[in-house]
C-alpha cells in the first residue's frame, strides 16, 4: 500500500510595496519652476554685481582711458591710482568730512525719528494723523525744488559753508521716512510693556529709553542704515552748500576728478571704490538686523 505525501501550495509571491504617491501642495512649485527661478535670480545677482565688479576692474588700469580698451588693464593691472587717491588728493579729510557730517546725522536723525514714531505710535494727542501725513508730504518733494529755498534759509542764518547747515538740510529729509518706518516697528510692540515699565515707577521717557528702545533695535538698525547710507555719498546739497575744498565730502571731492575738458576715470574708480568700502563695513555691522526691521512693521501702519 502505497502512501503520498500532499506538499503544501507555495505561497504567492507579494507584490512589492507601492510607493507612496507625494501629492503637491497649494502653491508648492515644481522642479522646472524652481530651476527657472533659481537662473533668473542668478541672471539678476550677476547683473546686479556687474557694475561694482566693473568700477573695481576699471580702478586697477594706469590710464584714464583704459575703460575704453578693458582687455589692455589685465597685462598692466596696478594700485597706482588707489596711491595717488589715498597720498596725493585731500581723501582723508574729504573721508572725515563725511563721516563727521553722516554720522551724526545717523544719530541726531534716528533719535528724533524715533521719539516721534513712539509718541505717534502710543500716544493720542490732538494733530497726531495730521503730523504724520505732513511728514509723508515733505518727501514728494523732489531735491532740485528744495535747494533753492534752502540755499536761502541757510545763507539767511549764516549757516552756509558750514556742518551744522549741512546736518541739518540732511536731517529734514532723513528724519520724516524714519519716522514712518520706526512707527510701525513700535506698533507691533506690545502695550503691555508700557504698562509695566509705568507701575514700576518709570517715567514715560523712561518706558521709552530703557524699555521699548531695545526692543526696537531692528527698526533702529534699518533706519541708521538708510539715513548713513544715503548721506555718505550724497552729491547735490553737498556741492551747493559745502564751498571751501578743506570742507568737501566724499562725493564733494570726487567731482575733482572731472573738468570741462578732462576725466580721470581711472582715479574716480579707485574713490569710488574706497567710498564704498564703509558702506559694506556698516552693512556687515547692523545686516543679521535688517531683515527683521524691515519686515516687522508690515502688518501695521
Amino acid at each position: 500500500m502505497t502512501t503520498t505525501t500532499e506538499l503544501p501550495a507555495p505561497a504567492p509571491a507579494k507584490a512589492p510595496p507601492a510607493r507612496p504617491v507625494r501629492h503637491r501642495r497649494r502653491g508648492e512649485s515644481g522642479p522646472l519652476a524652481r530651476a527657472l527661478s533659481h537662473v533668473v535670480l542668478i541672471a539678476a545677482g550677476l547683473i546686479a554685481l556687474f557694475p561694482v565688479a566693473w568700477i573695481l576692474f576699471v580702478s586697477l588700469g594706469p590710464d584714464k582711458n583704459d575703460y575704453l580698451h578693458p582687455g589692455k588693464i589685465l597685462d598692466r593691472i596696478t594700485l597706482a591710482n588707489y596711491q595717488h587717491v589715498l597720498f596725493d588728493t585731500d581723501f582723508f579729510t574729504w573721508f572725515g568730512n563725511a563721516l563727521l557730517v553722516s554720522g551724526i546725522t545717523t544719530v541726531f536723525g534716528v533719535l528724533l525719528a524715533a521719539t516721534t514714531g513712539y509718541a505717534v505710535s502710543r500716544m493720542r494727542f490732538p494733530g497726531h494723523r495730521p503730523l504724520m501725513w505732513s511728514l509723508l508730504l515733505t518727501q514728494m518733494f523732489p531735491i532740485a525744488v528744495l535747494i533753492v529755498p534752502m540755499y536761502t534759509m541757510l545763507s539767511s542764518l549764516g549757516l552756509l559753508d558750514s556742518y551744522l547747515g549741512l546736518i541739518l538740510v540732511y536731517s529734514t529729509t532723513t528724519v520724516p521716512y524714519c519716522a514712518w518706518l520706526l512707527k510701525g516697528y513700535f506698533d507691533t510692540i506690545p502695550v503691555e510693556i508700557d504698562e509695566a515699565g509705568r507701575v514700576d515707577g518709570l517715567t514715560p521717557f523712561g518706558t521709552f529709553w530703557r524699555l521699548v528702545l531695545p526692543l526696537a533695535r531692528p527698526g533702529l538698525a534699518v533706519a541708521a542704515f538708510y539715513s548713513f547710507l544715503t548721506y555718505w555719498a550724497e552729491v547735490p546739497f553737498a556741492s551747493t552748500f559745502m564751498l571751501s575744498s578743506d570742507k568737501y565730502t566724499l562725493a564733494v571731492g570726487l567731482q575733482t576728478f572731472v573738468s570741462e575738458h578732462d576725466a580721470q576715470w581711472n582715479l574716480m574708480a579707485a574713490t569710488a571704490v574706497l567710498i564704498a568700502i564703509p558702506s559694506a563695513a556698516f552693512f556687515y555691522l547692523v545686516q543679521r538686523h535688517l531683515v527683521t526691521g524691515l519686515t516687522a512693521g508690515a502688518a501695521k501702519s
